[in-house]
């Protein structure tokens, strides 16, 4: 056994990919608990296919995942380009190739039985694509991963995965006792000899590792005190729905939401709580609705699809003014877009997708901790305020793991139980407050509470109207609450200096790529700050002020925008970000946008490029109405 070289480093980005069925998923979620049980800050965005069952050697079938590991606790996206990869083909391989994701350097590791198959395709495409990835600079490792399995388990398909976790727990230097104990989680579900199986392997995996590699990597962990959990956006939902004291959860299965509701499924019922599984995203926001008419309020969580089949009970829960959450957790659009790729395409259709004027309340997450803590915000909102309340996550923070600090449970107290007593006499179910448009929920069933509920106009007693003056008074008060609401709100805090040449402004999880990237601009002595909008509906106060003390100010989404060269794309007629074109209105103020929908997270250092070019534009005093001929971009 040689003795390899043990490298320091910071931090390092690692990929897992294999055919869809293979295995990486799971080998990658192992080797992310390791990495966090060793306090290695970490972040990982799943690598997903498009299709259910994609055909097997191609790059439509890669499945895997990326892990960004590092020295310090807190990693906030998913970083820039892949260190490391490990495929269980070439053709996984060559999808990273094509989707950018390696660099040019990058070390692969890889199943070598290609080389010599029976099948010669596979042997010439393995060949090319192995010479692609020297051409550019990346160094290869092949390794005999289906032949070392089977000298385990008669189906390398039931383990080769296992040995790769191990070899890469060698390649960075982990504990094998970490990885037999993690092994057991991810298997506890399965019989004792499964898991005994699996943890053979992976030691197997480990030592062939030891053997030969000739130089492993070592991202070693800052101790802290602090108790620390890792877990993905989605499981963050459902503990935070529980900590909110939701009693209810009813949804139908949608890519990439589901999950949720499987967390919530385990848990659900040893804290009072029921899982509804609907036969339609329309009933599942219905039996929501119902709850919440009854004194218990509802969640729905769904994606961009489903949050179009929920449309018109939106509408109702806005007309009738009873609480309701809605998480969206948002995919590639439109109609049935990318599934399993992020996007953050639908605020407009959170902000304004009902029929008519629909004020309701928007908030999004931007980190996955944020996913826990939201939701006791978002129920708090919605019965306090009797509105319709719309959770904004997304792909990234849904399936990426993050490491972060173990929720503190007395920041999300329970609500207090409903107030049933005697409604007073002559109370009105909509007895609107002139000045906030607040009124009392009073619950079906409460004692003098009878009343009129109704779809229509409606006057203060709930009773149907059609005339001018109680249809322009009914708005008023469904709008005023907006206001009510963003009185309490705070500016958002600004990330950098109060004031500079460029800002930038991002919502949901794109905020740590603008950090990291601001961070990369400001060591270089750019005047560059950056701020991260939580409250969509309504906007936070201060933002004009804000916005006035930078020359320009741009938004970062993964959303559609024009590019400025574009075809037929005019300053009248271009289309922004959807935040943009948001902020534009109500600050009116000229921002500019960086928006695209490359169906992943945006890289810190693509941020940091638009940077670059924005302040060149600032600095040879180009006004942001420049044609598209006057402006070369990067």
């Amino acid at each position: 056994m040689n003795t390899p070289s043990l490298v320091p480093l910071s931090e390092h980005i690692v990929e897992i990919v294999s055919d869809a069925g293979e295995g990486a998923q799971k080998a990658a979620v192992s080797f992310a608990q390791v990495c966090a049980k060793a306090g290695n800050g970490l972040w990982t965005v799943e690598i997903i296919p498009s299709e259910i069952q994609p055909p097997p050697h191609t790059t439509g079938s890669a499945s895997g995942n990326r892990i960004r590991l590092a020295e310090r606790s807190t990693v906030t996206n998913v970083g820039n380009l892949a260190n490391v990869v490990f495929a269980f083909n070439e053709m996984a391989l060559l999808s990273r190739l094509e989707a950018g994701s390696l660099a040019d350097d990058v070390l692969v590791l890889i199943d070598n039985q290609w080389a010599t198959h029976q099948v010669k395709a596979y042997q010439e495409s393995y060949r090319k694509v192995l010479s692609m990835v020297k051409a550019k600079g990346g160094n290869i490792i092949e390794i005999p991963l289906e032949a070392e399995t089977l000298r385990y388990v008669e189906d390398p398909n039931r383990g080769k995965n296992m040995f790769a976790v191990g070899l890469l727990c060698s390649l960075y230097n982990k504990d094998l006792e970490t990885l037999k104990e993690v092994i057991k989680t991810v298997f506890k579900n399965k019989t004792q000899e499964v898991i005994d199986t699996a943890i053979k392997v992976a030691i197997a995996g480990y030592q062939y590792g030891l053997a030969h590699l000739e130089t492993r990597f070592d991202v070693p962990a800052l101790p802290t005190d602090v108790p620390k959990v890792a877990m993905n956006g989605n499981t963050a939902l459902a503990l935070g729905a529980v900590a909110a004291g939701f009693e209810l959860c009813s949804m139908y299965p949608i890519t990439p939401a589901t999950s949720a509701s499987h967390v919530l499924s385990e848990i659900f019922e040893d804290f009072g709580g029921f899982v509804h599984q609907a036969e339609d995203e329309i009933a599942a926001i219905g039996v929501a609705l119902g709850a919440s008419y009854s004194g218990k309020t509802g969640l729905t969580i769904t994606s961009g699809p489903g949050m179009a089949l929920k449309t018109e009970f939106q509408g109702l829960a806005v007309m009738t003014e009873t609480p309701l959450v809605i998480v969206d957790v948002q995919r590639g659009g439109p109609s049935t877009g990318l599934p399993t790729k992020i996007e953050q395409g639908d605020l407009l259709h959170a902000l304004y997708g009902a029929p008519g004027d629909a004020p309701k309340v928007v908030i999004a997450p931007s980190t996955i901790e944020e996913c826990y803590y939201i939701l006791s915000t978002a129920r708090k909102i919605a019965e306090e305020f009797r509105m319709l309340v719309i959770v904004l996550s997304d792909a990234n923070l849904a399936t990426g793991q993050q490491l972060f600090n173990r929720p503190d449970v007395s920041k999300t107290p329970r609500r207090p139980p409903l107030d049933l007593s005697p409604v007073p006499e002559n109370a009105l179910h909509y007895n609107w407050d002139t000045e906030t448009g607040l009124s009392q929920r009073i619950i079906p069933g409460q004692p003098g509470g009878m009343g009129v509920i109704t779809s229509l106009n409606h006057d203060r007693n709930g009773k149907a109207c059609y005339d001018s003056e109680r249809n322009q008074r009914g708005h008023q008060m469904r709008s005023r609450k907006l206001a009510a609401l963003q009185k309490g709100l705070q500016p958002p805090p600004i990330y950098g200096a109060e004031k500079g040449d460029l800002l930038l402004v991002g919502w949901g999880s794109t905020r740590g790529a603008i950090e990291e990237a601001v961070d990369l601009a400001r060591a270089e002595g750019l005047s560059v700050s950056s701020l991260n909008i939580q409250f969509l509906s309504p906007l936070p106060p201060g933002l004009k002020d804000i916005f006035s003390h930078f020359k320009k100010v741009i938004t970062v989404e993964l959303n559609y925008s024009d590019d400025w060269d574009d075809p037929l794309v005019t300053p009248e007629n271009r289309r922004y970000g959807q935040l943009a074109l948001v902020l534009r209105a109500a600050t009116l103020h000229d921002i500019d946008c960086y928006a695209k929908v490359p169906g992943r997270p945006i890289m810190p250092i693509e941020i940091y490029g638009e940077i670059h070019r924005h302040l060149k534009a600032v600095h040879s005093i180009v006004p942001s109405t420049t044609t598209k001929e006057e402006v070369s971009h990067v």
